[in-house]
């Protein structure tokens, strides 16, 4: 059985434009063309899909992906086994973080009596204080005061909200890394277009004056877990994106 590109959306929850996206660079091409110059994927491009959708939840770059897909070596069966053992990981500690909400709701119920070191049960401490700290380095007293709007803002959110504000973010990504490959420059009108969605995502969370929005793209930069994280759409992105959002304060925010 074939699937038109929108049918592989549907069935995958993969957007249309992700998917037109990864045939462009060459990471997930259609099975053949239609005669009406429709994309169609069968089985082998089904299967190679949810690949790519395994190795993005355990946060690789595409270019790695790739690399690893069109690897002479790749074996789909290994690959499944180290996804299993990777996502068994993951689902611990998830698991630690679901007990922890159980009983804190059941502790906020007065229903048990629930000790202050359970209440991080779960939580990788360490990190939250190293994103904290260099978050107060950089902005001193403001950075408490974003995280505060920030903690009020979401407070309400549920999982719905996060996975939608994620993949609107993912999509903007996707777009930058495409006009860096269509050769746009970051002050480009098309790329400005992308920055002004990207600033109107980020005033969901708090309201970034000029200088802290400007300062976001320095840390897009300079923070390797940033870093990676741009990297994985396109090795160029996280300059491109801190050079418009840049282009974008002097020009919109002045």
């Amino acid at each position: 059985m074939a699937y038109t590109v929108k049918e592989l959306a549907q069935l995958s929850g993969v957007s249309v434009r992700t998917l037109h996206y990864y045939d462009e660079i060459g990471l997930l091409n259609p099975a053949f063309l239609g005669d009406n110059g429709y994309r169609y994927y069968e089985e082998d491009q089904l299967l190679q899909l949810q690949q790519i959708l395994f190795f993005r939840e355990l946060d690789f770059r595409l270019d790695d992906i790739q690399a690893i897909l069109k690897s002479s070596t790749f074996d789909q069966i290994d690959a499944l086994n180290s996804h299993k053992r990777l996502l068994e990981q993951r689902a611990e500690r998830i698991n630690k973080l679901i007990e922890t909400v159980i009983k804190t709701l059941t502790h906020l119920k007065g229903e048990i009596e629930m000790k202050n070191e359970e209440i991080y049960y779960g939580f990788d401490k360490k990190q939250q204080e190293k994103y904290v700290e260099e978050l107060k380095e950089r902005y001193g007293k403001q950075a408490e005061e974003l995280i505060e709007e920030s903690n009020e803002n979401t407070k309400n959110w549920e999982r719905k909200d996060y996975k939608e504000n994620k993949e609107a973010v993912d999509e903007i990504h996707m777009e930058l890394a495409a006009a860096i490959n269509q050769g746009l420059t970051a002050e480009s009108p098309e790329v400005q277009r992308l920055i002004r969605r990207h600033y109107e995502w980020v005033n969901k969370f708090y309201t970034p004056t000029k200088e802290i929005y400007a300062g976001l793209g320095d840390l897009y930069v300079d923070h390797e877990d940033f870093r990676k994280m741009y990297d994985s759409f396109h090795p160029q992105l996280a300059e491109f994106l801190r050079d418009a959002m840049k282009y974008f304060v002097g020009h919109e925010l002045s």
